[in-house]
């Protein structure tokens, strides 16, 4: 059985149309393959990809090879969790954090 992942892939290629344009709520994880704090993070960002599959539209982005969207969303400390609905950043959540404090903070938009 092949493993597909539910978690988006956000770059600045697709920010504008995936996330900017969504219909539903957004979760962007602002992260960087050398931190370890990101990695920690990472199972629970898929968990929730998985959770809230159709209600809320979960993915990364990679800060080191999307510098501008970091820079746009002033990125200075990862992980960094942002919620965008509409367009507009509506949460945000710095360092790893327990899940269940990611799923309430979701909670709030949907």
């Amino acid at each position: 059985m092949e493993y597909k992942s539910m978690e988006y892939n956000f770059t600045s290629e697709n920010f504008e149309s995936e996330v900017l344009q969504s219909e539903i709520p957004v979760l962007v994880d602002f992260y960087a393959d050398w931190c370890m704090p990101c990695k920690m993070m990472a199972p629970v960002i898929e968990q929730l990809a998985e959770k809230y599959d159709g209600k809320i539209k979960v993915g990364k982005c990679n800060i080191d090879e999307e510098d501008g969207l970091a820079r746009m969303y002033r990125v200075m400390n990862i992980p960094n969790m942002k919620i965008f609905v509409k367009g507009e950043v509506v949460g945000n959540i710095v360092g790893a954090v327990a899940q269940a404090e990611l799923e309430a903070e979701l909670e709030k938009v949907l």
